[in-house]
């Protein structure tokens, strides 16, 4: 059996999962989520010419002689109009008088009664010390693009646009089956050869950067009916149904056999990948089914590789792909196999240092790494100091 390219692998699962559908949110509930439709500004920002700093409205041609002070301006007030001979006392943010064209900030001034004159070296030319109208946006600006993760920063910049709700992607639903009966829920005592499921608490915890909605439901064991069931309950709740374990070759391997039992069809399994060859993908009812291996190497690695870009692609995100750079090998890799290798490293000074002992069981070393070097499938042995693409996993 041909084993499928992982770029190939990567497509298909995306071309399976819809982008969720447009909601309107209140700005703070809109954060972390993308951005359904472009927003343009509403308004101009600043809506008027507006002092940078707190001084004296004047013209810059009078501005070494005295003037008379006839009126104070703040912030929020409407503007007035001074003639020649005339100032303004200003504060920061007030709209400038008509007539005015500079700012003499308070430093540089002398105050006598009604008289204010030149004490510093003043303002260098026509316009210092304001905020020209329309200076930060104007209305019909284009403020941000779809796909645009909204940030704090977003946030601040649609409010002061105008804006009190924004149109974002609804969160999607992601349910997560853990298989296997080897395994007991995290802290529980256990027996025997029993093990504790790392992988559930692990693929939250890599979905909570995203905004998704998880639901963690519990452990299935190794019997048709019981994982065909639990396939059909989360297909009328989830968006994509996540599982960890059973996606193998043997007699306790039943997913894919639940899958189809419970109504779902399968589009691919099994991919030229190390670790995480038996990676499945599919439908079932409105959600995508997304297989990954049990050993918790393996299911940390196409998590990264495959459910976080789905989960991305379906909350609408600009950028979903996994980003890529290059770093120097520190120390020799030898030459691959069939499969795409992704091999757990630490930057290191700026090399990328290869972690020892990788058995897909082994989670020791996992947080050490900080990189996964990508090594395509039957490349040659890679001497130290050579270019490899790595992605930054933390």
């Amino acid at each position: 059996m041909t084993l499928l390219p992982v770029p190939e692998a990567l497509a298909r699962l995306l071309a399976l999962a819809p982008v969720m559908e447009t909601e309107q949110a209140p700005l703070v509930a809109a954060l972390d989520r993308a951005l359904a439709e472009p927003i343009h500004a509403t308004r101009t920002q600043p809506v008027a010419d507006l002092s940078a700093m707190d001084g004296y409205a004047l013209r810059f041609a009078e501005l070494r002689q005295p003037l008379t002070v006839i009126g104070e301006a703040a912030a929020g007030t409407a503007p007035f109009a001074i003639q020649p001979g005339e100032a303004a006392r200003i504060f920061t943010g007030a709209a400038v008088p008509h007539g005015a064209d500079v700012i003499l900030i308070q430093e540089e001034a002398t105050r006598d009664g009604d008289r204010v004159s030149l004490s510093g070296e003043g303002p260098p030319a026509i316009g210092a010390h304001i905020r020209r109208a329309g200076s930060d946006f104007r209305a019909g600006d284009l403020l941000a693009d779809a796909g645009t993760p909204v940030t704090p920063a977003v946030v601040a910049l649609a409010a002061a646009a105008g804006h009190g709700t924004l149109p974002v992607r609804r969160r999607p639903r992601i349910a997560i089956l853990s298989t296997g009966d080897e395994l007991v829920p995290p802290g529980q005592p256990l027996n025997g050869v029993q093990l504790p499921s790392s992988n559930a608490p692990m693929l939250a915890a890599l979905l909570a950067r995203l905004p998704v909605d998880v639901q963690d439901r519990g452990i299935v064991r190794d019997d048709l009916a019981t994982l065909t069931a639990a396939f059909a309950d989360a297909a009328a709740w989830a968006d994509i149904i996540v599982t960890t374990g059973g996606a193998s070759v043997g007699d306790h391997d039943l997913v894919r056999p639940a899958l189809v039992a419970a109504g779902g069809t399968i589009d691919f399994w099994r991919i030229a990948l190390k670790p995480g060859k038996p990676l499945l993908a599919g439908r079932i009812g409105n959600a995508v089914a997304l297989g990954l291996p049990g050993n918790p190497v393996s299911a940390y690695v196409t998590a990264l590789l495959f459910l976080l870009p789905l989960a991305a692609h379906m909350a609408g995100a600009g950028h979903r792909l996994p980003r890529t750079e290059h770093l120097p090998l520190a120390t020799l890799l030898p030459a691959t196999g069939p499969r795409r290798e992704y091999l757990r490293a630490m930057d290191r000074d700026g090399t990328a240092t290869p972690l020892t002992g990788h058995d897909s069981a082994a989670l020791r070393r996992l947080p050490q790494a900080d990189l996964l070097i990508l090594r395509e499938s039957h490349a040659p042995a890679a001497p130290a100091g050579a270019d490899v693409m790595v992605i930054r996993i933390a």
